[in-house]
């Protein structure tokens, strides 16, 4: 029997999927190492076949990932990148040199799989997901992986690896009902991807976060490097809405320039994390030069976040989805589109905070059109609306559940200077990219350069 590539997909989609199915506990006996550990030993631990970066956190995780993915493809290795959720194709989860697992072998993989799998009860999808990401870096001979947490760290699939450096990204509230009620809980769950004596690379953190971060690192004996403190940085100037300057090194050294095409200040904080990470797996023998890393941080390909896709009206992308992306977003639409009259198509899951993510959109908003995506998990367009309300948001709300239909009505609404921005979701934002035809994977190529760099070893954005 050969599998076909859609074959493939419906045998991996019907195992359980936390992702469409809410999981009521984060605990061994739901979410476990075991299973995982299991299925590996089965095929070989094929997460021992190559060394890797394992990033965890609320926000940014996937976009220091793919900072860190693009500095390593940079300095020649062959490079494994592991993400989730996807935007539009499953395959962007699966990456090596920045191009998404074939269909072909992915369906290969999957057959080969099977008898393992059988052997192993109650397996997940991201459990099997993690472990084909594991298998087929493995069989494609990558020379490092770039490894994102799926939820949590403690009891991650993805947790059963020994990295080289340990990444916690900004921590704030998001799956409360499985992480904690607060940030010190949740920096518990992060903090559980930390290993004896592996270097750990923390962004800026809330004191009550940090303090357990420290606490867990100290007691594993694993160097703690915080930016902020240990490595600083300092945004620079925008370039045009391509990209943004900032220089980041080691504090009371040289601070290096860098380029990165991803818009926001969290970002900076996000290309600071990267570079800190980055710096610590070359000292510890990987072959990164600092060229590379300035080279890679420039060429990042990442959707979806921050995404400008069009002007008159500006049209952006952002998949901000808990009160503090958002807030992110907020300040970063006022910086960068200051002025604009704000269309916001807005979408969420029932699990979200909904009301934290208004308290900081709609105050900027001019009008808003609520949208369900094609999810299990999606709010209704009306409730949505009736949320906005409550927050005593006074502006015009249209409900329209098809993404599409929404995005047709905003352009007939703004005017050629106006913003249109479609956000609270993944899957909205994927639903959007789709309606406009863009490529799984690569962001869109924006009708603008970068200007001149402001020093030598800043790459310009590739395109």
């Amino acid at each position: 029997m050969t599998l076909s590539y859609n074959e493939a997909i419906d045998y991996l989609y019907s195992f359980i999927n936390y992702e469409l199915k809410r999981v009521e506990r984060y605990t061994p006996d739901v979410i476990s190492l075991q299973r995982p550990r299991a299925l590996a030993a089965k095929l070989g631990d094929p997460h021992m076949a190559y060394p890797a970066i394992h990033i965890t956190g609320t926000k940014g995780k996937g976009s220091v990932g793919a900072m860190c993915a693009a500095a390593l493809q940079a300095a020649g290795l062959r490079t494994a990148l592991y993400t989730s959720p996807h935007l539009q194709d499953f395959r962007e989860r699966f990456r090596i040199n920045g191009e998404m697992i074939p269909k072909e072998t992915l369906a290969v993989l999957v057959e080969e799989m099977q008898p393992a799998v059988a052997a192993v009860p109650e397996l997940t999808l991201f459990e099997l997901a993690t472990m084909l990401a594991f298998r087929y870096f493995a069989h494609e001979r990558a020379d490092v992986a770039v490894i994102e947490v799926g939820l949590g760290g403690r009891l991650d699939a993805t947790n059963i690896i020994t990295p080289l450096v340990s990444v916690i990204t900004s921590l704030s509230y998001d799956h409360t009902y499985l992480l904690g009620e607060t940030l010190g809980a949740i920096a518990g769950e992060k903090a559980g991807i930390i290993k004896p004596e592996v270097p750990v690379v923390s962004a800026p953190q809330h004191a009550e976060a940090l303090a357990v971060i420290e606490t867990v690192a100290a007691r594993n004996h694993a160097p703690l490097t915080l930016v902020g403190r240990d490595w600083t940085f300092a945004p620079g100037p925008l370039s045009d809405h391509v990209g943004q300057y900032f220089t980041a090194g080691p504090a009371g050294g040289a601070q290096r320039p860098f380029f990165t095409p991803l818009l926001g200040a969290h970002q900076v904080i996000n290309g600071a994390v990267a570079t800190a990470a980055l710096d610590i797996a070359a000292r510890d023998g990987l072959p990164v030069t600092q060229e590379a890393i300035g080279v890679g941080v420039s060429r990042v390909d990442w959707p979806g976040r921050l995404e400008v896709l069009s002007r008159a009206p500006w049209l952006v992308l952002d998949a901000a989805h808990n009160g503090e992306s958002a807030g992110r977003l907020r300040d970063a639409l006022r910086d960068l589109f200051p002025h604009k009259r704000l269309f916001l198509i807005f979408g969420a899951s029932s699990d979200k905070d909904v009301a934290g993510m208004f308290a900081q959109l709609l105050p900027i908003a001019h009008h808003l059109t609520t949208v369900q995506a094609v999810h299990p998990r999606a709010l209704d367009p009306d409730e949505l609306g009736a949320l906005a309300r409550a927050a005593e948001f006074a502006g015009p709300i249209d409900g329209i559940p098809s993404v599409e239909a929404a995005l047709k009505h905003a352009h007939a609404l703004a005017g050629p200077d106006d913003l249109i921005c479609v956000t609270g979701s993944l899957f909205v934002v994927g639903e959007a990219r789709d309606v406009r035809g863009l490529t799984p994977g690569h962001t869109a190529h924006f009708d603008a350069e970068p200007v001149s760099l402001p020093a030598a070893g800043v790459s310009r954005r590739s395109k």
